[in-house]
């Protein structure tokens, strides 16, 4: 049939009207085809006050932490999934809540992946917009070795992995299971190398600096996940950063396993700068929950705790000519987003049964927002405790039934609990918690069913490895 140009004009003949739509859907293709190669750097363990652009007082040295606030967007309501690090990794590669898995202590090294190959992750689902997508670090999400082929802390060399971060849509993977064996190195599917705890977090920055310097990245958008150890234990900066931390005494290397922990992000900018690659590149740097052990005023509490500086990270992103240099965002937000973010900015649609709890953030990226993200964040720690933030409102549903609630915009500190005196906020806080259990996901959508069972104001059974002692 000949179409004119009246014909497209007026409407009037319904094969017009289909011919129209698919033209204008070619404009769309063409158009996302100019997608933005995406890096997600996560440090381990790192508190929200120890980057100088969250505490002008801190004592630790990260000028390319610092560099990217400058030259980007700076969080200051940011958390992540859960206090502590595989149930964070789980939301944040999936956008769902760790709790709907029953997934709140950590993995150790044989337990098994806890995402199923046929979830959507991000790296597959920007994998079917023509990524190429590479994991390079820490995975903690657990391997399918088929058995126990060594011990804990060492695997032999040659040993070949039943599953790997490739099943979960990677196209490649350089790195270790967890800290405990972070001597034991995997590429793909199989151990290629032992080497000294020293020598791991230096050998995968220089692999990472081979991958961006590849010609292939100009060739085709990528999406790189870089879960780096610091400033997790074990503490063992490299020789040429022992005293360059600018900590003193006892936390002296520390402070340099930070630094060196800074640098490997500085040697992924120095990199992208040298490929011309920068100005097409989103680049997020956050962690997976707070400092192990250390509290930063005026928050409270630590790594594996239900309180701010247990969940509460820096959160920064640059993309030049998109998010405005030197911008602060106050909106609350959590790592979970980062799937659906993923998804707006290349145009791809999340399936009803994936990022179940994920809220895209490119609008506060963009400076174009005109309301929250989302409307609340649950939050949990190592323990099973939950708890749900809402506006300034925070409720913890303790293990003792006992309900705490602060207000996090007087009371950062969560010093003061005004449960009793606020009755109907905390029944309030408790039906939404309760729907967003019920529903499967706190995103618009049909009804899912949990992997788990939910309870609140009552500690959950043992997940992970029951017969496997789990550590922090």
């Amino acid at each position: 049939m000949k179409l004119t140009l009246n014909d497209l004009r007026n409407g009037n003949n319904l094969t017009a009207m289909k011919t129209l739509a698919l033209l204008l859907l070619c404009a769309v293709t063409l158009t996302a085809a100019e997608k933005p190669n995406i890096i997600f750097v996560l440090f381990d363990d790192m508190g929200y006050g120890q980057p100088k652009s969250y505490r002008e007082g801190t004592e630790f040295k990260t000028p390319n932490i610092d560099r990217i606030a400058k030259e980007g967007m700076r969080f200051t309501d940011a958390h992540t999934p859960s206090s502590v690090c595989t149930p964070t990794r789980y939301g944040l590669l999936t956008g769902r809540y760790p709790s709907r898995i029953g997934q709140y202590g950590v993995l150790t090294t044989y337990s098994p992946p806890i995402i199923p190959q046929t979830r959507a992750t991000v790296a597959s689902l920007l994998r079917e917009q023509g990524y190429d997508t590479a994991c390079i670090g820490k995975w903690h999400l657990g391997m399918d070795w088929n058995g126990t082929p060594g011990n804990d802390k060492t695997i032999p060399v040659g040993t070949e992995l039943v599953s790997s971060p490739n099943a979960v849509g990677f196209d490649y993977f350089k790195g270790f299971t967890h800290a405990r064996n972070i001597g034991t190195v995997i590429e793909q599917n199989k151990v290629v190398a032992n080497v000294e705890e020293v020598e791991n977090q230096p050998l995968l920055a220089k692999r990472t600096v081979e991958y961006l310097n590849d010609p292939a990245r100009k060739e085709k958008p990528f999406f790189l996940y870089l879960p780096l150890c610091p400033p997790h234990t074990p503490v063992v900066p490299a020789p040429e950063f022992i005293g360059k931390g600018g900590v003193t005494g006892k936390e002296s290397q520390y402070g340099d396993w930070i630094y060196q922990g800074d640098h490997m992000l500085g040697q992924v900018l120095e990199a992208l700068d040298r490929q011309k690659l920068a100005e097409n590149t989103l680049i997020i740097v956050s962690a997976d929950n707070g400092a192990a052990g250390r509290a930063y005023a005026p928050l409270r509490g630590s790594k594996t705790q239900i309180y701010e500086g247990g969940h509460r990270v820096p959160f920064l992103a640059r993309w030049p000519g998109k998010i405005k240099a030197g911008s602060v965002c106050d909106v609350t937000i959590c790592l979970t987003d980062f799937i659906a973010t993923s998804a707006e900015i290349t145009g791809a649609k999340l399936p009803d049964n994936a990022g179940e709890d994920s809220f895209s953030i490119l609008p506060h990226l963009l400076g174009t927002a005109t309301a929250p993200a989302r409307e609340a964040v649950i939050h949990q720690d190592m323990k099973g405790t939950l708890a749900l933030r809402e506006g300034p409102w925070k409720l913890i549903f303790s293990s003792n039934g006992k309900p705490e609630l602060y207000n996090l915009q007087t009371d950062l500190s969560e010093t003061n609990n005004v449960a009793a005196a606020n009755p109907e906020i905390v029944t309030r806080l408790t039906t939404h918690m309760q729907k967003f259990i019920a529903e499967g996901r706190s995103t618009p959508g049909p009804t899912l069913k949990n992997d788990k069972p939910i309870q609140l104001s009552k500690k959950p059974e043992k997940n992970a490895q029951p017969k496997q002692k789990q550590k922090k």
